[in-house]
Order: C-alpha cells, then structure tokens, then sequence
C-alpha cells in the first residue's frame, strides 16, 4: 500500500502562521498536521506501508528541513519516503500527477488540511473507496450521489437540493491508482480545466463513466485545520481523543512548573517553564516555551516562545513570540491579528 500526499500550498488562510511554516506542518496538539494525518491512515489501513508520496511546493519553501522531517515520517512506519514538487499551483489533479512515478498499485491519496478518526475496513470489491462524513449542511459541501446498492455515481458539488449528507473530506483510496492516473493524463492532455485547475474529479468521473465501483467509507471524525478558529477547535478535539486514548505521553517530564495548574487535557512540549499560570484545557504549548503570571485555555502556542501577564482563550501564537499582556511598545508582522 502507498500513501500519495499533496501538499504543495502554503496556506494563505493561516497566516501569519503560515507564512513562515507550511500549513501542513503546523503542530496540532504537538505534532505536524500531516504527520498526524499519515500515522491514522496507517492505523485504519491495517496494512504495511510500502511507500509515502510527498508532493512539495517551492524548495525555497519546502526546503531541506522539511524533507528530512518527511523521510522520518515515513521511515517510521517502515515505508520507503518518495518527494516530488509541483511547481505551479494547477490543482488537485496536477499535483498528483507530478507523483507519477509513485501512481501504481494500491494507493490513498489524502490532502494535508485535514485530520481523521476513523475505524472501517476497506471494500474489497470496490475499485475505489471516497473517504466522507456525514454533516448536517450538506449543501456547503462536495457530497457524493448513492445508487441503490451503495455504490457512488456522482459528485455533485454544493447541492441547491438534496443529493446526500456524505460530504467529501479529500481522502481517496484505489485498488489500482494507475486506472486514475491513465485518466488524469487525459484530463492533462485535453487541457480539462475547473476553475483554472486541473481537478482530481475529473479523473473520477471518467472513472465512473467505464463502470469502475466507488464505494464510501465513513469516518467518525473530520476536523479541518483551514483556518486560525477550525485549527484550535481541531487541537482541543484531538487532545480529548488521545488523553481517551491514552497512547501518547501528553506533558514531558521535562516541564517546569512554578505555582501553577495544568487542568487537562493539555500537550505541553520539552523544558517549557510555567510559572504562577493556569493552564488548560485544550491547550498545546510547543518546546522551550516559557509561560508567567497568565491563564490559558483552549489555545495552541508554539515554540520558543515567551507569555506573561496574558489572558488567553482560542489563541493561537506562533515561534519566537514575545507577548507581554501589558504592552505599551508592540512590534507586529503582516498579517497578524489581535482581537
């Protein structure tokens, strides 16, 4: 089994903070997003993984730091770590196809903005299983059209009227992923473009139109890490499921507290100091991050950085911040926001 992840875009909903990390490697509850999201592939694959398809943007952007990090990533899951880049944003469909060398055999290609829970096992008989979730406003979404015997026969984009409540979360997986890469390359060829994109339905739909089988499979969770808001709600969720869990070592033994309280659950990193503060819930502070005279929930602060005299709730702060909640001189980047 291989696992093609695109990842090219930086993220222009999460700035600042994508400004100077890839979204996707933004920490969620003390780990990248898309290392994250790999590991639960994995988990609900229930089945070796041969090889991690990375598709990078810009080295300038997604540089040697960001390799090695990957290679670890898929090293870990005993996996061979493929890199590929796509040097202009042309889409979806695009994007997989500069993994072309990586597109045969058994596959899921996932989209790094998104993180799962999930327990189902893969249809045998489908060609092809689209990963969704059921909501409740279906008409927001790309939601997936039903036959009688459950097989998916359509993709209908923002529905004005019913189609179904199974909304696409951008994770596929195929049997044989050559059959869509034969198909994209026709999308490619014939110039078939979407909003200026080439886009990986359209590589599905003329899947479906040959009589392949498309079948879904429904996760328990989606979170979304689009924006500042969705990303620290999605933090607070998967704290409460890996504290459940109870597999991860949440707070490292090298943090020091001071006069303080954790109320979990919290992901606290190495040597962060927290003095006369209360922390938590919901909360993950990044490695050598150093907390005074402050209280902070529901929150995700990364690295190196420092916070005092701080009211904080549904805050998200980056690396090497200095925020004293008594202010009087501010030196603030573009694109920050303070509310």
């Amino acid at each position: 089994m291989k696992i093609i992840v695109p990842m090219a875009g930086r993220g222009s909903r999460l700035r600042p903070h994508s400004l100077t990390v890839p979204k996707p490697l933004i920490p969620v509850a003390g780990q990248p997003i898309v290392h994250r999201l790999v590991k639960d592939i994995a988990k609900v694959l229930k089945q070796p993984i041969e090889e991690v398809a990375f598709v990078l943007g810009d080295p300038a952007w997604f540089g040697d730091d960001v390799v090695k990090s990957l290679e670890a990533l898929a090293e870990g899951l005993g996996a061979k770590a493929s890199i590929y880049r796509q040097d202009k944003p042309l889409g979806t469909g695009h994007a997989i196809m500069c993994a072309k060398p990586s597109l045969s055999g058994p596959a899921v290609i996932a989209y790094a903005d998104t993180l799962i829970r999930a327990e189902f096992d893969l249809d045998a008989e489908a060609d092809s299983v689209i990963w969704t979730k059921q909501v409740e406003n279906p008409e927001a979404y790309g939601v997936v059209k039903l036959n009688d015997n459950n097989e998916i026969v359509e993709l209908v984009e923002k529905p004005e009227t019913f189609v179904s409540d199974q909304a696409v979360i951008g994770i596929y997986y195929f049997k044989d992923v050559a059959v869509l890469k034969d198909k994209l390359q026709e999308v490619l060829d014939e110039n078939v473009m979407n909003g200026g994109e080439y886009q990986i339905n359209d590589g599905i739909k003329r899947m479906m139109a040959e009589g392949k089988i498309f079948k879904t499979g429904t996760v328990d969770e989606w979170m979304d890490c689009g924006n500042k808001a969705i990303t620290v709600e999605t933090n607070g969720k998967m704290l409460n499921f890996l504290k459940a869990d109870g597999e991860e070592q949440l707070v490292a033994s090298s943090v020091k507290l001071e006069n303080s309280n954790i109320i979990e659950p919290c992901f606290i990193g190495e040597n962060v100091v927290i003095s006369n503060s209360e922390i938590g819930p919901n909360v993950s502070i990044g490695n050598g991050t150093v907390i005074e005279d402050s209280s902070v929930k529901n929150s995700l602060i990364q690295t190196n950085t420092s916070i005092k005299n701080a009211n904080l709730d549904n805050a998200m702060i980056g690396n090497n911040v200095k925020y004293n909640g008594n202010f009087t001189s501010i030196s603030i980047g573009d694109y920050s926001v303070l509310e």
